[in-house]
């Protein structure tokens, strides 16, 4: 097989990512049947046909869409280099990319990642945050440092990656001083009629609320659900309801959200979790995280 022309590729991933030739040609300053007679240099090399048209626009076929993943990861990897270069010279500073799955509290994930700033080095951190699945797939393929997660990585995954256990905390309840004068003296009592802002059903938190729920003979009248704490803790912060919050942030958000806590459910408690590709930590940035996290803000 020819070796690979990344010229050709180039060509092809502009066309791919811009949808048309016309496009790309504004891209690469090139003329269109420039364009065109790279393509098809290209298709032949590789021995398949990359797009096919659908009326006016060229559609990606199924080997298109091969080599444009690999293209991706080629070109994206291409622009990290080239920028860890480039910081590396003008500040020695050390990039650390970690995901931060959607169900961990914003308040939480900066006092986890707070220690990566206190390094010796300059750390240029770069956050994402998705789905658990898709950070453990760019986890896979180095794209991140660290995943962190309320929940292990189970082994049914077909990922090479460990988990780091970093502590857990318990749960507090959160209202407005004025939702909370409305409320009765007795805490479980106050729980069957007060209204919930509560995360979305996915969450590993919201399942165990639901369960201290039911152990409480607590019927929860749920009057918003949120995939993203922070909203959540808004809408709180508005006196729309009772909206849950770890324990050991207890002052961090009573003090920014200018709520109170009205109580805690006793015996449930959210775990933490650092999931790295490599069994023993290398990465000063992960390595600091996780020594603080364990003796300092959790204690374990």
């Amino acid at each position: 097989m020819a070796q690979l022309n990344f010229k050709h590729l180039r060509y092809f991933w502009m066309v791919a990512k811009e949808g048309s030739i016309v496009k790309a040609c504004e891209r690469l300053h090139l003329t269109p049947q420039t364009i065109s007679g790279q393509l098809h240099v290209f298709e032949e090399s590789l021995g398949i046909k990359l797009f096919r048209k659908a009326g006016r626009n060229l559609v990606l076929t199924e080997d298109g869409q091969l080599v444009l993943n690999y293209a991706n990861e080629i070109f994206n990897l291409g622009a990290e280099l080239q920028s860890s270069i480039t910081n590396k010279s003008s500040a020695k500073s050390i990039v650390f990319s970690v995901g931060i799955t959607e169900v961990i509290p914003k308040l939480i994930a900066h006092r986890l990642l707070e220690p990566a700033f206190s390094l010796e080095q300059n750390v240029n951190i770069r956050c994402f945050e998705d789905k658990m699945e898709t950070l453990l797939t760019d986890l896979a393929t180095h794209k991140l440092d660290m995943v962190l997660s309320d929940r292990p990585l189970t082994p049914g995954l077909n990922i090479k990656a460990f988990n780091h256990r970093l502590g857990s905390s318990g749960i507090s309840f959160f209202a407005t001083a004025a939702l909370a004068k409305k409320m009765q003296k007795s805490f479980l009592d106050s729980m069957k009629t007060a209204p919930f802002l509560l995360p979305s059903k996915d969450s590993v938190i919201r399942t165990l609320l639901m369960t201290w729920f039911d152990n409480n003979n607590i019927n929860p009248n749920v009057v918003g659900e949120f995939d993203d704490s922070a909203l959540m803790k808004t809408f709180g912060q508005a006196g729309v309801g009772v909206f849950p919050g770890s324990t050991i942030m207890e002052e961090e958000i009573s003090r920014q959200y200018k709520v109170k806590v009205i109580g805690r459910a006793e015996g449930v408690s959210e775990e933490f979790y650092a999931i790295s590709a490599e069994r023993r930590l290398r990465h000063p940035a992960v390595v600091a995280i996780c020594d603080v996290a364990r003796h300092q803000i959790f204690g374990t």
